[in-house]
């Protein structure tokens, strides 16, 4: 319980800038107050500025809505540094690749942002173009944003999707969690007309539409949604198994790589070793690897070690004084 006038009337902004409707019983729940308390702290809301609409029945609810100008945000700071980095990055459409963070960030930014706000980002966005793109990908904002919201509000999601031989269907689902490769965006959700578990490739999806009901969250049968994706897209294409071997602790290496990639594990001797299962090209695998900035070592598979001295060596000759580049053939 927040017994602080202000603290508590942050804690109200914080949970009302999540893009849901909040009934009224449910937020004295989470503040340890009465609803008589909501309302006033609701009515401070609205003098300082923030459009908080309110619904009747018989518990009543509570939203944070666009208004007529942007008002402050609360943002905690994971979230402001991935704005930054975000808006640095992001320039044209290039979404792919930003974290987590970033999506929770756009989504509260979108729920309240007037609309001739909304068209000057539009403008900006059509007007400029990324100078380089990844390798994944691009994502509309809008789609990731939609998906976000939806994970947060425990509302349920309808979209189009198109499977990998083409084929197009209309999906009603429960979403659980967005989850980002480095590459790709995926959707960990419940499909409710297959009555299952399902990881839906995000740039595959169109149309994405909230139906405004809500649902209680289903218990997923892995532990987390990334490591549900990655037995997901272990089932579902040639992977190969690796081991590699870092001079670096665990934590550390962990901090550098996609949780999906695998979880290090110290090997007594400060170092740690990372074993998992990849469907991605040894290529890609053996860059993931080299950003981690340590010494390491491949210990299977014998293809992933040859990518890697490979590339070790290219990268010495271009790194090398004078370094020419012979032409092909």
């Amino acid at each position: 319980m927040t017994t602080d006038t202000p603290g508590r009337i942050l804690q109200l902004l914080s949970l009302l800038q999540t893009p849901r409707e909040w009934p009224g019983g449910e937020l004295a729940e989470r503040l340890g107050v009465s609803r008589r308390t909501v309302r006033r702290d609701v009515d401070r809301l609205r003098e300082l500025g923030y459009p908080v609409q309110a619904t009747k029945g018989s518990d009543g609810g509570y939203r944070l809505v666009a208004g007529k100008a942007m008002p402050p945000l609360v943002l905690d700071d994971e979230e402001a540094v991935a704005i930054a980095v975000g808006l640095r990055a992001g320039a044209g459409h290039a979404v792919a690749g930003v974290d987590e963070a970033s999506v929770r960030a756009l989504a509260k930014l979108e729920q309240v942002l007037p609309a001739r706000l909304r068209h000057r980002v539009s403008t900006l966005q059509a007007a400029t173009t990324p100078l380089a793109g990844g390798d994944g990908a691009s994502i509309a904002p809008e789609t990731l944003t939609v998906m976000a919201s939806t994970v947060a509000g425990r509302e349920r999601l309808r979209f189009a999707y198109r499977a990998k031989d083409g084929s197009e269907s209309r999906r009603l689902t429960e979403p659980y969690r967005l989850v980002s490769t480095g590459r790709r965006w995926y959707l960990v959700a419940y499909d409710l007309d297959r009555e299952d578990w399902r990881t839906f490739r995000v740039d595959r999806v169109s149309e994405p539409a909230a139906t405004g009901a809500r649902f209680t969250p289903r218990e997923l049968p892995e532990g987390s949604a990334a490591e549900y994706l990655r037995r997901s897209i272990r089932g579902q294409q040639e992977t190969y198994a690796f081991t590699v071997r870092f001079a670096a602790p665990p934590e550390a290496v962990a901090s550098r790589i996609p949780g999906w990639v695998g979880t290090p594990e110290a090997d007594g001797a400060g170092g740690c070793v990372l074993r998992g299962e990849s469907g991605d090209p040894v290529e890609w695998l053996a860059v993931r690897l080299a950003m981690v900035g340590c010494e390491f070592a491949v210990l299977a598979p014998d293809e992933l070690g040859a990518c890697v001295r490979d590339l070790g060596a290219r990268m010495s000759r271009a790194g090398a004084a004078g370094a020419e580049v012979a032409p092909p053939g």
